[in-house]
């Protein structure tokens, strides 16, 4: 495998949690079930939102491509092991979009402060 993108991303968390509770859907528009179920399940949840919210962006960053057509940010899902390891996967009809060329192998890393969140994506081919 060779290394296809790298992608970054550093977002405010105050931004995040300002959208959600602003913005009607916002929540459920750009997290999985999973993710929201994990980040409410958090003391400091917007963190883990916001850190989220930047692996989405830093993976799309990575494809080279920006958002693509026909994919959701709801289906760039973030979760954690049982060690806490971070993964990104894409889920439903975004997986079938991405995957066309064959399948990936992504590597992600979080970083949250009580301000900030940031990712970092690495895509293989």
């Amino acid at each position: 495998m060779t290394v296809a993108g790298v992608g970054i991303d550093m977002i405010e968390v105050e931004r995040v949690q300002s959208s959600i509770a602003k913005e009607q859907g916002f929540r459920e528009l750009v997290f999985s079930a999973k993710e929201i179920a994990y980040c409410e399940s958090k003391t400091n949840k917007y963190q883990h939102y916001a850190a989220r919210f930047a692996a989405k962006e830093a993976f799309f960053k990575a494809l080279g491509t920006g958002w693509l057509k026909d994919t959701a940010f709801n289906e760039i899902e973030v979760s954690n092991d049982e060690n806490g390891k971070p993964s990104l996967e894409p889920i439903g009809e975004s997986a079938v979009v991405i995957n066309r060329n064959g399948p990936l192998k992504i590597s992600v890393s979080l970083t949250h402060l009580k301000t900030m969140a940031s990712a970092v994506v690495i895509i293989e081919k």
